[in-house]
């Protein structure tokens, strides 16, 4: 089983005909994804590779029926109305690749969302996967590459650099270990998914059994996440790869993202390093160690 997406989602691209958008399309497709239309003002009744281009999101639900995502690769100026657009029209599910959106405008977007029950994946995320089914985004680039780094299971991935989503599903593959879902939740300090918010999701699902997960400095969203496994008891071993810790002297630096500034004492590595293991998280110094200790984890929970 997965979560968020799987063979049946039909989902669209807004921004369908911008370079990094076309790419995207090609991978999707070739991997198997359903995407029934694009949205580019102005461009209507052309095609990427088949999928047909449309004005609006209106018009590909009017010509398609009910849409289940949306991945929203705009300029970041546009990247509020898009999202609102899609909103509007009923989509539930809506990946954000594009960069440097402002974070007032992704604020705003990410409560409306709440309000109409619908789900943001990043914004500045390579999006998500569910291995063997579909994937949405530019996770694990070019279908052939993706094949090879994930491999179907119940191991669910999260993590807030898409590159290093990869990594960990490529390093989980090789040991033998499949994955349920990877997630991109992406980089930026304001996004509309976090660890602790997509744990419900893996926790419901019965094929995944553990959870591996890449962290960074800077932010809260581990510290919400040990608290989510303490308070809801949660049923999934969870391991961690903390990155940058050679950034703890270093207050105010930036590690890659947005969201990585180490701004205080609970930014450093070393205090969201207790936080989780103080949560039950095992937290792994090295990638190559997390399929072991995820093995030992669910060995002592079978």
């Amino acid at each position: 089983m997965s979560i968020l997406i799987t063979k049946d989602t039909r989902f669209i691209v807004q921004g369908i005909t911008g370079r990094e958008a076309v790419n995207l399309t090609r991978e999707n497709l070739d991997y198997g994804s359903q995407i029934v239309g694009g949205v580019t003002p102005g461009r209507a009744g052309r095609d990427v590779y088949g999928v047909p281009v449309y004005d609006c999101v209106r018009d590909v639900v009017k010509a398609h029926g009910q849409i289940d995502g949306s991945i929203v690769s705009v300029p970041p100026r546009f990247t509020q109305d898009a999202i609102f657009e899609a909103l509007e029209n009923g989509i539930q599910l809506i990946v954000v690749v594009t960069e440097n959106v402002p974070r007032r405008e992704v604020a705003q977007a990410v409560e409306l969302a709440k309000l109409r029950g619908a789900r943001i994946i990043g914004p500045n995320c390579l999006g998500m996967i569910s291995p063997g089914e579909a994937k949405m985004g530019g996770i694990g680039g070019p279908a052939a590459n993706t094949r090879q780094a994930y491999s179907k299971g119940e191991i669910g991935v999260m993590s807030r650099s898409g590159g290093m989503t990869t990594e960990i599903a490529s390093t989980l593959t090789n040991a033998g270990m499949g994955q349920s879902t990877a997630v991109s939740i992406g980089g930026d300090a304001i996004i509309g998914s976090s660890y602790a918010e997509l744990m419900p999701l893996f926790e419901a699902d019965p094929e995944t059994k553990a959870i591996a997960i890449y962290s960074e400095p800077g932010g809260r969203m581990e510290a919400e996440l040990a608290d989510w496994i303490r308070e809801n008891d949660s049923r999934l071993p969870v391991v961690a790869f903390m990155a940058g810790r050679f950034m703890d002297e270093m207050k105010g630096m930036r590690f890659g993202h947005a969201g990585t500034i180490v701004e205080g004492v609970e930014d450093t590595t070393a205090e969201k390093i207790k936080r989780m293991e103080s949560a039950g998280i095992s937290v792994a110094e090295r990638i190559e160690e997390i399929p072991e200790l995820l093995r030992k984890r669910l060995a002592e929970v079978s």
